[in-house]
């Protein structure tokens, strides 16, 4: 399976570094799209410590997912978004669409603002996190 998620539904997610993780158990490819400029999406997965397969780049959701769809032979091509509008792209590409909130669901990733603390694994006891 190609996993394709949507900035803002990636950023709903408590813990996006481990949802990645855990999603790369279960899919061959996993990346980001979005509308927004690329050096945001570089600079929220930078600073989540999450490793991407793919992104939009300059490209805008839509041809996203087409180019990935052409470059990424899997048996399903799923898109996790968060609005009507992501439906509908995730439809006219090709792609079978999955809201966050089911897919944190299915998966048992908090979401962000869930009661449940999730810690983070590059943190010291002592609460200082030394990476640069």
């Amino acid at each position: 399976m190609t996993l394709a998620f949507e900035l803002e539904a990636l950023k709903r997610l408590a813990d996006p570094n481990a949802a990645f993780s855990d999603a790369r158990r279960w899919s061959k490819y996993v990346g980001v799209v979005s509308e927004k400029p690329t050096y945001v999406v570089t600079n929220f997965t930078r600073k989540e410590r999450i490793r991407q397969d793919f992104f939009s780049g300059p490209r805008g959701v839509e041809e996203s997912l087409e180019n990935v769809m052409r470059q990424f032979d899997t048996d399903r091509h799923v898109f996790v978004g968060t609005t009507d509008d992501d439906r509908s792209i995730a439809e006219e590409a090709g792609w079978e669409f999955l809201p966050v909130e089911e897919a944190a669901d299915a998966a048992e990733w908090p979401l962000a603002g869930d009661d449940d603390p999730v810690e983070d694994p590059f943190e010291d006891d002592d609460g200082r996190d030394d990476w640069p």
